[in-house]
């Protein structure tokens, strides 16, 4: 049962097996439940978990999301470079544009990503092993 009360279908990742957990220390995900799920509400595709890097993160907050500091009354701790979490498709892409894309965990990663970003870039970002799945 999902914390919001209701059962998602099984989340798939861009290498399609079952969607692994991005990260839980800082505890990530649209619904905070650790892991790349999307859904209706979730309009900006919060399904890329990328393990952030400072050039990312400072881009990112020039372009108006502080990713950074501290937001205690949304729970958010602010991340720190070699923090996961799950990015906004359109961001890592906008971020890939710019030449500062953060490198992605494939086996976290929604599929729902492949509709923003193509398959063979993610490979090229990716840190864990790109023909099984399986976390380096």
């Amino acid at each position: 049962m999902h914390p919001n009360g209701h059962t998602p279908r099984a989340a798939r990742n861009v290498l399609g097996g079952a969607l692994a957990p991005c990260s839980r220390q800082p505890l990530t995900g649209f619904y905070r439940d650790g892991c790349c799920n999307t859904g209706p509400h979730d309009v900006g595709r919060h399904v890329v978990c990328a393990q952030v890097t400072a050039e990312f993160l400072a881009f990112s907050r020039s372009r108006g999301n502080d990713l950074i500091t501290p937001r205690p009354e949304y729970n958010f701790p602010g991340l720190k470079p070699g923090d996961r979490w799950c990015l906004c498709a359109l961001r890592w892409l906008e971020a890939y544009d710019a030449g500062v894309a953060p490198p992605v965990i494939l086996a976290a990663t929604h599929e729902a990503a492949l509709t923003v970003i193509p398959r063979e870039t993610l490979l090229r970002y990716a840190l864990d092993v790109a023909d099984t799945g399986e976390t380096a």
